[in-house]
């Protein structure tokens, strides 16, 4: 059942993409990745230290952060891949008829004869 594992794995993505402060997070190590929790608690002053925590968890479970230790320091890095992913998935399934439609179009307005 490759179809479900998919699909409960996806769910987790949106999931975890749904929250604002999330993507927050997600933006800030796309901007400088390989950050600390403290790192983030900085960027994100509004926010406890628990509270970033608790997002960066939802994050890693959805495999969208993925860390690393340096002796007592541990790292957050940006994982792109579930996010692409999903596009592939859903957003150029959509598309493609489309973005199809528009270069046959192209092509038969380029190659008329006047």
């Amino acid at each position: 059942m490759p179809f479900v594992e998919a699909d409960v794995t996806q769910g987790i993505v949106f999931k975890a993409l749904a929250d604002d402060t999330r993507r927050a997070v997600l933006d800030a190590l796309f901007t400088r990745d390989g950050q600390t929790v403290r790192a983030l608690c900085e960027r994100f002053p509004e926010m406890t230290r628990f509270g970033v925590m608790k997002h960066l968890g939802v994050l890693e479970a959805a495999n969208l952060v993925t860390t690393t230790r340096e002796g007592r320091t541990k790292l957050h890095f940006l994982n792109p891949v579930p996010i692409q992913q999903l596009a592939d998935r859903w957003i150029s399934k959509y598309a493609q008829p489309f973005t199809r439609a528009m270069v046959d179009l192209q092509f038969d307005l380029e190659h008329q004869t006047a």
